[in-house]
């Protein structure tokens, strides 16, 4: 199925309940994504379920998602800690994380972008690709561990640094404190080791130079952490996330886990999703990459799987993509709603979209 520019309400042909269809009250999932600098996953979670009041006779299960990157706090929980460590530049911040510690084994979650992101440095422009560090994050897991968690799982993504882990190893020597820890990196991407600098590094403000010089460095890395550890990540998929640090966790033992799986599983996102009448999901970009390992595209995925409707909200999208099977539809808020409207108030055009839409089906 393949769409220029997203589908309208007037051209709805999902199949959605009608009055009467069904005994129970119709339930639709709000599992949408983050709209990257406009609005969380939870926000737009909100904004769909007050929909779901407004077209009356929905309910909504609020079942905000993640692919490993930012917004995997939100998506999984926990009680909220605060720790002081090196930004990615040698700068103090202060670095959310959770904690959920009513789990067996007591299980922490960080975002490493908490720690060592690019938005800390104010994007690329500022940052200093070859001296960026994730030595905050290996500070951070150290903090949960003193804590008390016995699992940690570190969600990788918007990273400002391409140091294969180096500082984040570092940090956390010596390793023995890791001992009996359950290391779990959540990755959006399979990006092998050394290709992280190619890859990404231009994102990060690396110029072609540089990226030739992280690229060797990379390269070198991957040789210690051999010889080190016993471990080859040259080939190992992921291990190029956030920069190399994936690979370097996966060194000293972490497990590389697909991010969007690993929330899926957490939050029951399957049976939720069997239950119910409609899914709706999103995210701020729509691409090809929405639909290769990233959280809208597995929750398509797992909506056509049950067999129920999907609908994905983009906050804009990539002309000409091409869907999977199914009962799928794509609407583009700015398309709708022109770019400003779409971006200044992404909650509010979520809400109208998923009013008029479930209107339509009563």
């Amino acid at each position: 199925m393949s769409n220029d520019t997203g589908p309208r309400f007037e051209t709805t042909t999902i199949s959605l309940p009608t009055a009467g269809q069904h005994t129970h009250v119709p339930r639709v999932v709000a599992a949408p994504d983050k709209y990257r600098g406009t609005a969380t996953a939870t926000e737009v979670a909100a904004a769909i379920a007050r929909a779901a009041r407004a077209a009356k006779g929905w309910s909504c299960d609020k079942a905000p998602v993640a692919d490993g990157g930012e917004g995997i706090l939100e998506a999984l929980g926990g009680t909220v800690r605060t720790s002081r460590v090196s930004g990615p530049l040698g700068e103090v911040v202060e670095a959310q994380w959770r904690m959920k510690d009513t789990l067996r084994p007591a299980t922490a979650i960080i975002e490493m972008a908490r720690a060592a992101g690019l938005d800390l440095v104010g994007g690329a422009e500022w940052n200093d690709p070859l001296r960026a560090s994730t030595a905050g994050v290996g500070q951070l897991i150290m903090a949960a561990v003193a804590a008390g968690a016995r699992r940690v799982i570190v969600g990788v993504g918007g990273s400002a640094t391409t140091d294969g882990g180096q500082g984040c190893l570092e940090a956390l020597e010596p390793r023995a404190r890791l001992s009996g820890v359950d290391l779990r990196v959540a990755c959006d991407v399979t990006t092998t080791f050394v290709d992280a600098a190619r890859v990404f590094a231009p994102q990060k403000g690396a110029t072609p130079k540089q990226v030739e010089l992280l690229t060797r460095r990379l390269e070198r890395l991957a040789q210690v952490y051999e010889e080190t550890y016993g471990v080859d990540v040259r080939d190992l998929p992921g291990s190029g996330a956030a920069g190399g640090l994936a690979g370097g966790l996966a060194a000293v033992g972490a497990e590389l886990v697909p991010g969007f799986d690993l929330v899926a599983d957490a939050i029951g996102l399957a049976d939720r999703i069997e239950k119910a009448d409609l899914v709706v999901t999103g995210e701020g970009y729509l691409d090809e990459q929405s639909f290769n390992g990233k959280a809208v595209g597995g929750v398509v995925s797992l909506s056509i799987e049950l067999g129920v409707p999907v609908v994905v909200i983009a906050g804009d999208c990539l002309p000409g993509i091409e869907l999977p099977d199914g009962d799928v539809e794509i609407v583009s808020l700015v398309e709708e709603f022109g770019q400003d409207e779409a971006t200044q108030r992404t909650g509010a055009c979520v809400e109208s979209v998923v009013t008029r839409y479930l209107g339509t089906a009563r």
